[in-house]
Formats: structure tokens, sequence, C-alpha cells
């Protein structure tokens, strides 16, 4: 959404909104959204409380799914993860890989 879309106040926009986002980036998307709303300074008190609230939901949202999706790399990770072995480590003894 560019600047020209933002909502004017966040507590009419996020009424809309359901409380947990589809995805990650839909979250951040919104994350942003609210963050350069309030960085303009305009709101009313209450909206700007309605917007930090809703803020830090989509922070949680967001950093939950990050450790999710770190876990789920580590044990992904566990079943490939192997020492490594250099390629003249399978040759029989005695042989040398004379290149």
């Amino acid at each position: 959404m560019d600047a020209q879309h933002l909502p004017q106040f966040p507590t009419k926009f996020m009424a809309k909104l359901p409380d947990k986002p589809p995805t990650f980036e839909a979250a951040l998307e919104e994350l942003e959204q609210i963050v350069a709303t309030m960085e303009g300074g305009q709101l009313p008190l209450k909206d700007a409380l309605a917007a930090y609230k809703r803020g830090a939901e989509l922070l949680t949202f967001c950093q939950a799914s990050l450790k999710d999706a770190q876990q789920e790399v580590e044990i992904l990770e566990q079943g490939v993860r192997k020492a490594f072995e250099p390629e003249g480590a399978f040759a029989p003894e005695g042989e040398t890989d004379a290149t």
C-alpha cells in the first residue's frame, strides 16, 4: 500500500482486519503502515494507543513466525547436516588423487 492509501485513523482500519494476519508478509506490511502513520505524529491519543496495541500484536505474530521458521530450518538441517569430507576421502588406502 502506498502513502495515499494509508488509513487516516488506525482504529477504523484495524476494525476491518482479522486479529491474526494471514501471513508473515501481511503482518509485516501492516506493521510498517502503522509505524509510518504513527511517525507522522498526527494521530489523536486514542488512535495512537490503538495503533500501538495493534503494532505490538503484529510484532508478536512476526516474532513467532520467524521463530517457527528458524526451528523448521534447524529440523531440516538435522537431516542433511553431515561432517565435511574432502573429495579424496573415499579413495582406497594407499591411493592418492594425483592430478
